[in-house]
């Protein structure tokens, strides 16, 4: 079997929807990212703070960026905004859990500087969460 026959049409549709879920998931990241290490080290608020607060802006972020961009077409039309927005939320918490992990472990546990869990955050975090949305919030 050569590429094109192994590339059927479903697979190409995975393909393109990983793509734009790095894209999105690397801007929306990087929000996160960036609202955290601004607030953690040089305004000094504490590292936990910085994080929800980053993770509240993503959620926003992410849930129209992985809407309209990511997951456009995916799944069944007939689910609701609301219905999938809850899904979301919930799935952001273990997004959330997640990332303040990397915090705790890197910062607080290890001691290491703030922009330390970023790296975890930009990688570990996100092929985590193309599972759980694809699967469940965007089925």
């Amino acid at each position: 079997m050569n590429f094109a026959e192994w590339m059927t049409p479903d697979r190409r549709a995975l393909f393109w929807q990983i793509a734009r879920y790095g894209i999105t998931g690397l801007f929306v990241t990087a929000c996160q990212a960036a609202i955290y290490w601004v607030l953690a080290a040089p305004m000094g608020l504490h590292v936990q703070v910085a994080n929800f607060i980053g993770y509240v802006a993503a959620v926003a972020i992410g849930y129209v960026s992985h809407s309209a961009f990511t997951f456009r077409g995916h799944g069944q039309a007939d689910t609701t905004h609301a219905t999938r927005g809850a899904k979301f939320i919930a799935a952001s918490l273990i997004s959330f859990a997640i990332n303040a992990t990397w915090v705790y472990l890197c910062v607080t546990h290890m001691r290491w500087p703030e922009w330390s869990p970023i790296p975890a955050m930009i990688f570990i975090t996100p092929t985590a969460m193309f599972l759980i949305n694809r699967q469940w919030v965007f089925r």
